[in-house]
Formats: C-alpha cells, sequence, structure tokens
C-alpha cells in the first residue's frame, strides 16, 4: 500500500513533538528506562505503519497514547508467557560497579531524592490507579481523553483519580512534612 509523499512529513510534524510524552508514559508503565524506549520505538513504528489510517483533526496524542498502551498490555501478555532466561555469572561483576559520573554527587543525589520518592509512590499505585494520574497529572490529559486512550466511561476515571491522588496523599504525608513541604497535622486530643 503506497502512501502520498507528504504523509512521512506529516508524520514526523505530528509525531515527534509527542514522544516526551510517550516516553514518560511508558516509563510510568514498564518502570524500566530500557523497555520504555523499546516500548516507544514500537508504538511509533506502529503508528508509522497505520499512519493512512490515522483521522485528520482527531487527537494524534490520544491516538499514539492507546497504541504505547495496547503494545504494552499485548507485550506483558507475551512476556507472562515466557521463562525468565539469566546468566548470573555474567551480570555477578556488573552488580557491584557503579560509576560516579557525576561531578556533585550530593547534589545529583539530594535531586533524584525528591523526585525518586514521588515517583516511586507513583510506581507503587495499582496499575489501574498509575495510569490514570500519569495521563492526567503528568501528562495533563482531559478527562475526555483518558477516557478514550484507557476505554473506559468518565465517571470511572474520575473515581480512579480521585483514589490514586488520595493514595499518594497517605503515602507521601510524612515525606512532605519531613521535607518541610506540609506541616504536621495537631495531635488529636486525648479524651478524658
Amino acid at each position: 500500500m503506497s502512501q502520498p509523499s507528504a504523509a512521512p512529513q506529516t508524520f514526523e510534524a505530528e509525531v515527534l513533538p509527542q514522544l516526551d510524552s510517550l516516553y514518560r508514559l511508558a516509563l510510568r508503565l514498564t518502570t524500566d528506562p530500557m523497555r520504555a524506549e523499546d516500548l516507544v520505538q514500537d508504538t511509533v513504528l506502529k503508528a508509522f505503519r497505520a499512519w493512512h489510517r490515522f483521522q485528520p483533526g482527531t487527537s494524534v496524542r490520544s491516538w499514539l497514547f492507546t497504541i504505547l498502551r495496547n503494545t504494552f498490555i499485548n507485550d506483558y501478555r507475551r512476556r507472562q508467557r515466557e521463562p525468565i532466561a539469566m546468566d548470573i555469572e555474567a551480570a555477578e561483576p556488573l552488580a557491584a560497579f557503579r560509576p560516579a559520573a557525576d561531578e556533585d554527587p550530593e547534589g545529583a543525589y539530594f535531586d533524584q531524592i525528591v523526585d525518586a520518592k514521588v515517583l516511586e509512590a507513583i510506581d507503587a499505585l495499582p496499575d489501574d490507579f498509575r495510569e490514570v494520574l500519569v495521563l492526567s497529572d503528568v501528562e495533563h490529559m482531559s478527562y475526555a481523553e483518558i477516557a478514550e486512550v484507557l476505554g473506559l466511561p468518565i465517571g470511572t476515571v474520575k473515581s480512579r483519580l480521585f483514589r490514586a491522588r488520595r493514595q499518594l496523599q497517605r503515602t507521601l504525608y510524612d515525606y512532605a512534612v519531613e521535607m518541610g513541604y506540609l506541616k504536621p497535622r495537631p495531635a488529636p486530643e486525648a479524651r478524658p
């Protein structure tokens, strides 16, 4: 099937600006930078092959997120059926190797711990909650766009987002107090 000669330029103009958003979502879904890169690459390849089916005037971002999510789910199902192969002897020497690439390791560590704690809490959310939270709060998608990407009713999107935010608040409360972002709640008075 041949595509019009302008299709690659249109594809690039529409899809390339979405790569960072695709990677952020892929990273939250996979929690592994290398798998996230592979997932984005697979998504872009599938999108290119199906570009002739994209409807101009609709949200390319939602379309790409749908492809990415479906690719992730299919890959997850496939991986569940595969045995895990590991060469312990080859991996063992690398386990202790940690290169010091930063000139300011303490500053880099402090920067990472602030983000890492929040990202760790997001990654610990159940998949259904994490997916909705990332699409809403990280990717700034509307309820309608999230519902379209996930194939859910808008009410379910709102409910999951509310629950995800509540769970994050509970999980990160002590951390926020410790970091000085929040003042501690006053202790309840003891009743006589």
